[in-house]
């Protein structure tokens, strides 16, 4: 993945010589679009006269300029995008619109395969202007994506590779805007990581790929880096993602990446993602039908991973841990069965009735042996767990399950700031009966009924009194709301939500 260069720029707009000039414009509270004096040129005045171009969200229009002159664009093309009204709008509906608006400008450059482009942005009500760069910015970037690892070129039409460049006009305010650029092309840059290692096949993306990704950060962030292996879990008594692993070829890795900040008496969140690089099922075989779409069964792994990222570039004044369980669940000779009794780390044993629910298995270990080694001030897991998830919640929200309100309302807020919404889910002990096993402290799945709590009434086991939350991202790591900003596919979700989380950390105790 090629990094977009970023770039602000005093001199007026007209002078760019780019492939694109794009000015937003927003509505006053009439409806009647503002028109930006120094880019008020004839043909948009024609066209807003005749309605042709009313300045709604999502408007566009797309000029060719004749000449270079007076108030006249040096730039061979003028996209002009709708803003729509914003003087009645929330700051968590301005910000999504602002997102909106750049990946309706990234799709627009991809037709035009325009690779250097200046945005001028218009001040809107209740928002900063730092603040309409940054939503526009990671908006564009987000939604100037593209996985073509695969993919054979045409040299006789070659595929568009990305925006190159993205030149910012700001008459002033350099340092603040510079800093939002900054933060976009953090968040923007590691979500596109984490989609890439989705968009991954299954032989592509292994366990040690998470290994080999997790080194690589450490060694540009100076972070510190463990892997345990086959030989480390075992000594370790790691029984969950042993039983996984048992029908697979490839040996299974836990990643563990670690921040600290020199801050004295600083909190430490600990951040798990479950990498499951490709899950079949196991002897209890998931439907030919769509299977390869298991593939994406290790968004959460690549989520935390790499937030990480953003973590390293920015450096917060809170301790970090990052934990990534890592196996495929494969139905070899050797695979875990329906009937078995595993021990997880810490002693906890758990009879198996379904070996697709293996995701929690995994989980458990680590959520247990992160709790016990980091000490940490609050733990929360992201994982593809259920497909009662998207039964219930659709594409549209993460469930969200917890046994601290407060660490709750902290992911509710950071999910709506960078739109990934999530939804709180009950976790009451009518639910966690369902888990009660005849042979063993607990079963693996609940039944049908109320999945997605029971299995988070599941990792609730191994956590104590730890602050934790549970992000069920299966209805939203892959086929999230269609928006001009999120692709098909993968979408990277969680990395937003918790760099903003991490970003606005509080005192938690």
């Amino acid at each position: 993945m090629t990094a977009t260069k970023l770039t602000l720029r005093r001199k007026k707009p007209e002078s760019f010589k780019g492939d694109l000039l794009v000015s937003c414009l927003d509505q006053d509270e009439n409806g009647k679009v503002k028109i930006r004096k120094n880019i008020a040129v004839k043909e948009l005045k024609n066209a807003i006269a005749l309605g042709d171009f009313q300045g709604k969200l999502n408007d566009s229009l797309l000029l060719y300029p004749t000449a270079p002159g007076k108030q006249k664009p040096s730039a061979c093309r003028m996209l002009v995008i709708g803003f729509g009204k914003s003087h009645d709008k929330s700051l968590i509906e301005l910000r999504e619109k602002c997102r909106i608006t750049g990946g309706t400008i990234a799709v627009k450059a991809a037709e035009l395969k325009a690779e250097r482009i200046c945005l001028c942005l218009p001040p809107l009500n209740n928002m900063k202007g730092d603040e309409v760069v940054e939503c526009v910015l990671e908006g564009m970037l987000l939604g100037d994506y593209r996985f073509l690892k695969y993919k054979k070129a045409d040299r006789k039409n070659p595929a568009f590779t990305g925006i190159k460049e993205i030149v910012i006009y700001a008459p002033g305010g350099f340092k603040a805007m510079r800093h939002s650029m900054d933060k976009a092309g953090h968040v923007a840059t590691a979500a596109k990581e984490a989609r890439d290692m989705a968009n991954e096949p299954g032989n592509g993306w292994t366990p040690e790929s998470f290994a080999k990704y997790g080194r690589k950060l450490a060694r540009r962030y100076k972070m510190r880096c463990i892997i345990l292996g086959k030989n480390d879990l075992k000594r370790a008594k790691m029984g969950g993602i042993l039983a996984v692993n048992k029908g697979s070829s490839e040996p299974p890795r836990m990643v563990i990446l670690e921040h600290h900040t020199t801050r004295k008496n600083a909190e430490t969140i600990l951040i798990i993602g479950k990498g499951l690089t490709f899950d079949s099922g196991g002897v209890s075989l998931k439907p030919s039908a769509g299977m390869e779409d298991m593939k994406y069964d290790m968004c959460g792994g690549a989520a935390v991973l790499s937030t990480m990222r953003v973590v390293g570039e920015e450096k917060p004044d809170v301790n970090v841990v990052a934990i990534v369980p890592s196996t495929d669940n494969m139905g070899g000779s050797s695979a875990l069965k329906p009937g078995d009794v595993i021990r997880h780390y810490g002693g906890i044993t758990s009879e198996i009735v379904n070996t697709d629910a293996e995701g929690r298995l995994i989980l458990a270990d680590a959520l247990a042996y992160g709790i016990k080694k980091f000490k940490p001030t609050c733990v929360i897991d992201l994982a593809t767990l259920t497909g009662a998830v998207i039964t219930g919640l659709g594409h549209h929200r993460t469930g969200l399950l917890s046994n601290s309100q407060l660490l709750v309302e902290r992911l509710l807020a950071a999910g709506e700031n960078s739109g990934e919404p999530l939804w709180q889910l009950p976790l009451d002990e009518e639910y966690i009966k369902q888990i009660d096993s005849d042979v063993a402290d607990i079963k693996n799945t609940g039944g049908k009924s109320a999945g997605t709590i029971t299995a988070a009434a599941y990792l609730q086991k191994f956590v104590g009194d730890t602050p934790w939350s549970h992000m069920d991202i299966a209805g939203t790591a892959w086929g999230f709301t269609k928006k001009s900003y999120i692709p098909s596919g993968p979408s990277g979700t969680g990395v937003r939500t918790l760099v903003d989380m991490i970003r606005n950390w509080e005192k938690f105790s």
